[in-house]
């Protein structure tokens, strides 16, 4: 029998307080606070905490607090992946991000769903992956939705809602996010 962590990672609903889980979860944000506070000219400790926190690529990451996220090991960076202030990544599915991509302020990660059926949803959620490729930026206040995919060199306008994927080297924006031109280089 699967455990929760296992079914929460395979996309398919679980029981967001099983101990387990919500252990996970406090140990995310204590990691978090302390990044969150910790002093920007302690370098050291800073990239010890972003190791820890982070599945993959805390030796490179660059964050400007104050950044949040549910579990931390499910989020997967490239190289010199940036967040600017206030991002959020709610990583109960895997999210991976490419190398050199970059964060505008307030930008939103989402992989967690929750069921239409109020009755399923005290008790279950359930979520799916994200991709965003390398080389791309994100604007300010962006909200990227679960299960979509970011292609490589892509710029997503400020502020736009990203429904479904956006293919490589283009520019995109909106509320739903669209494709407005492709980029050239």
């Amino acid at each position: 029998m699967k455990t929760e962590l296992e079914k929460m990672l395979a996309g398919e609903p679980y029981q967001p307080l099983d101990p387990d889980l919500v252990a996970r979860r406090q140990r995310a944000r204590q990691l978090c606070q302390a990044l969150n506070t910790g002093a920007e000219a302690d370098t050291d400790e800073r990239r010890r905490l972003a190791q820890s926190l982070f599945g993959r690529g805390g030796d490179s990451v660059w964050l400007q607090p104050p950044f949040f996220c549910d579990y931390g090991a499910n989020i997967e960076l490239g190289e010199r992946v940036f967040f600017n202030v206030n991002c959020v990544v709610l990583d109960v599915c895997r999210v991976r991000i490419g190398d050199f991509t970059l964060f505008g302020p307030a930008v939103q990660v989402y992989t967690a769903l929750h069921p239409m059926d109020a009755a399923r949803r005290r008790r279950e959620e359930f979520g799916r992956p994200v991709d965003i490729g390398s080389d791309v930026w994100v604007g300010g206040g962006a909200i990227v939705l679960p299960g979509v995919r970011i292609g490589s060199r892509a710029v997503i306008g400020a502020g736009s809602v990203v429904t479904r994927d956006v293919p490589d080297g283009v520019f995109a924006a909106g509320n739903p996010c669209r494709v407005v031109r492709e980029l050239e280089g």
